[in-house]
């Protein structure tokens, strides 16, 4: 009996996982991130480079205005931070068209800049011009996530639920439903949700599942301090968990230990680390010590690596997203989505906001929110695999169902692909996993970012001086190097600095003769910010 039962195959299905465990960082689109993984495919070899994959990465011919009227287009951030971009109800629809929010049939994906440079403005922010939004980040500052996305899987069709900021999505993340909100509970003064989580399920039909939290920085384990930092809490069953099932939060440090001991439950979310700096999201405040998106990705590299290395590898599956592209630009629009209950429109924006009283799709849960980026890693992954499959990411509540014979939560997660296009049963492609880069950290936060760059007198003099002036929108918090570059040769030098505690420098420069105009730009982290005066 014994040597008959070690005989019988692993499974070749679905069945074949036994583990999920669940992690969304905060607040990155996908062409923000990801939008330069075609790029990394051809300069490392990568096989999607040749083998015909198609991948819809960020257009090099993309832009939006700034509010002087200035085309920007996608350029590589050279900081780990930057002030935050509102995703929000109001901000997400002018994002996705900036002159007619509430319009369903068009969505030019235009408003990116001009939110975020109108946020920057409320909250005496830098970068005033918005400009930040139309950064995005290469596979030499996210070279962890690069390799995993390339050698595991992505998606370039695989979006937030819903076109607001991270509290309703993640209440679509562990119910399928925001039961009508998109706007924080704490905001509307609303009380948690009523509506049934996938924990919930889980326990009443005898799956075993955690939620591991990493402890803030007074290092308490505690269940009602880990609690605080769950978004169970959004929900009244967060509470019956709290008083009832306390063992069901656990510390990021429990999570590795399960790892390593065989001891996983069947399904594992983890909340994200925001408090100590360690969820990628843009800092709200100017500050030089805020966390960098390198050292998240490396806190996210602490968890996975150590799974591909333990004995739980063998049937695990690790799905890494973000929870909404915290207002950064993606040229992809929202996708129709199907509601997921009979409150089909918000019950919690005023009537001043965008889609208030207007009975228009895209004013209600008729829609995804924007692309956000994926990895899909596990022994069963596909290698070097993109999918093109339509879903927002409810799809890991369909997978979790399928899987243990869950039925869904709401119409949204039912109508989910359950993901399982990601998987390979029969031949396990990462039996043994590959071995990744150390994630580096290169990048400095730098918040500052130029508001005007200057030429007087205008028009230059051909052939004469004139003054370059380079400004921020307040004093600098720290000293700020300046790159400068010109459309003609030997006018500016490469670099210059606007020292600490002041908001602006000038340079005296020789005007060319010969030529009709001058362009001169000036980088901080990255940002540009160009002026073109007459020559005369």
């Amino acid at each position: 009996m014994d040597a008959a039962f070690a005989l019988i195959p692993p499974p070749q299905d679905v069945t074949a996982i036994n583990h999920i465990l669940v992690l969304l960082q905060e607040d990155r689109s996908f062409d923000h991130y990801f939008g330069q993984l075609a790029q990394y495919w051809q300069t490392n070899g990568y096989p999607q480079a040749t083998n015909g994959t198609t991948f819809d990465g960020e257009p090099t011919n993309v832009s939006n205005l700034d509010p002087n009227g200035d085309p920007v287009s996608p350029f590589n951030l050279q900081t780990g931070c930057t002030e935050n971009p509102s995703p929000s109800w109001n901000e997400s629809h002018g994002d996705r068209n900036r002159f007619n929010p509430a319009d369903s049939t068009t969505a030019p994906m235009d408003g990116f800049v001009h939110t975020a440079g109108k946020d920057a403005t409320g909250f005496n922010f830098y970068d005033v011009l918005g400009h930040r939004a139309m950064g995005y980040f290469d596979g030499n500052q996210l070279n962890y996530y690069y390799f995993m996305a390339s050698n595991f899987a992505t998606s370039d069709r695989w979006f937030a639920p819903v076109m607001t900021r991270t509290q309703p999505n993640r209440m679509y993340l562990y119910g399928a439903t925001s039961q009508g909100h998109v706007n924080a509970l704490n905001t509307t003064n609303s009380p948690p949700l009523t509506a049934q989580t996938i924990f919930q399920l889980m326990q009443n039909n005898g799956v075993s599942w955690k939620i591991y939290v990493q402890p803030d920085s007074s290092g308490c384990t505690t269940a009602s301090c880990l609690y605080s930092h769950s978004y169970l809490s959004q929900f009244t069953y967060g509470k019956y968990v709290l008083n009832n099932l306390p063992n069901q939060f656990a510390p990021v440090s429990q999570l590795l230990t399960d790892m390593q001991n065989g001891a996983l439950p069947q399904v594992a979310f983890i909340e994200p680390a925001g408090y100590v700096g360690l969820d990628e999201h843009s800092p709200t405040a100017d500050s030089t010590g805020a966390g960098t998106i390198q050292a998240g990705a490396a806190f996210v590299q602490s968890l996975i690596d150590p799974l591909m290395a333990s004995p739980s590898w063998k049937d695990s599956v690790f799905v890494l997203s973000y929870d909404e592209p915290g207002g950064f630009f993606d040229h992809v629009p929202p996708q129709p989505a199907v509601p997921p209950d009979s409150i089909q429109y918000p019950t919690d924006i005023l009537s001043t906001d965008i889609c208030a009283n207007n009975t228009s799709p895209v004013c209600g849960f008729f829609v995804t929110g924007f692309r956000v980026p994926l990895i899909v890693v596990s022994p069963f992954t596909k290698a070097n695999y993109v999918s093109h499959t339509v879903m927002d990411y409810t799809a890991i509540l369909k997978l979790i169902e399928t899987r243990f014979n869950l039925p869904s939560l709401t119409a949204r997660d039912a109508a989910q692909p359950d993901m399982t296009e990601f998987f390979d049963f029969v031949n396990v492609p990462w039996a043994t996993p590959p071995s990744p880069p150390r994630q580096v950290k290169t990048l400095a936060c730098i918040m500052e970012a130029l508001n005007s760059v200057t030429v007087s007198p205008n028009p230059a003099p051909a052939g004469g001086q004139a003054t370059l002036t380079l400004t921020l929108s307040k004093n600098a918090i720290q000293n700020v190097n300046v790159a400068l570059s010109s459309d003609q040769p030997n006018v500016v030098p490469a670099t210059t600095q606007i020292a600490n505690g002041t908001s602006s420098t000038t340079l005296n420069i020789s005007v060319p003769s010969g030529i009709s105009s001058l362009t001169i730009t000036g980088s901080i982290a990255g940002i540009p910010v160009s002026t073109t005066v007459p020559v005369q």
